[in-house]
């Protein structure tokens, strides 16, 4: 896919395929000149980094409920709704959005992405809540602390690892999702799996724009993916072991 970006049209549906090219950015020009990739990627940050701050908020809290004082009844409510199919929820969502106007807005795809992102935080982050010791937060409010204070200052900092897992892995979900973007999107807040489609017509696909969107979309995955996979691996490792 990369090797091919740099390729020009010809020699990218050669047969057999040819090793030896001449270099062009032509392709790369024109995903970011006459697509303007920028405004999708902006697009794809913004509801990325915003489902995932927003479960994160919720999540949380929700997910140190159900560890300390065993809800489980609320656990298995939040797992049933993990495991239906999201698009179970697209025709609803879309006829409340429609409704309420939100279509093509950052709210409905950000609500949207938290059907499946607050979810996931959840069940990551009840295994490292269960393995901290009551006698934690107990001290802490010993010393005057509040049951929400010992929460922010004594508990959030000891599960540093499932939040920053679980945070990655929600917002890599919401950066390649297409299903809810093709149908709540729209020109204002088109994702980048939709601007995919600018590549794709009813008599030809561009081959080579299509091989450096998709460069586009994948290196900043690929780059926190590396940065962070040790983070990761211990973060799900962690979990599974104290679960």
């Amino acid at each position: 896919m990369g090797v091919s970006s740099f390729k020009q049209q010809a020699d990218i549906i050669r047969t057999p395929p040819t090793w030896v090219f001449r270099p062009t950015l032509l392709h790369y020009r024109e995903v970011f000149g006459q697509y303007q990739f920028v405004h999708f990627m902006w697009n794809s940050l913004v509801i990325a980094a915003g489902s995932t701050f927003f479960s994160l908020l919720l999540g949380l809290p929700a997910a140190y409920s159900i560890a300390r004082f065993r809800q489980s009844k609320l656990a298995l409510v939040i797992l049933v709704a993990r495991i239906v199919p999201g698009i179970t929820f697209l025709i609803p969502w879309f006829i409340l959005f429609s409704r309420l106007r939100l279509v093509d807005t950052y709210t409905s795809l950000i609500l949207s992405h938290m059907l499946v992102g607050l979810p996931f935080i959840i069940w990551v982050m009840v295994p490292f809540f269960e393995s901290l010791p009551k006698e934690l937060e107990e001290a802490a409010m010993v010393d005057g602390s509040t049951r929400s204070g010992a929460f922010l200052r004594v508990l959030l900092p000891l599960t540093g690892p499932g939040i920053l897992t679980s945070s990655i892995l929600s917002f890599v979900f919401s950066w390649n999702n297409f299903m809810f973007a093709v149908v709540l999107t729209g020109a204002r807040t088109r994702t980048l799996p939709i601007a995919v489609f600018n590549f794709l017509s009813y008599s030809e696909i561009n081959w080579g724009g299509l091989m450096a969107a998709a460069v586009v979309i994948t290196v900043p995955i690929l780059v926190i993916a590396l940065v962070a996979q040790r983070y990761i691996i211990a973060g799900l490792t962690a979990g599974a072991v104290k679960g």
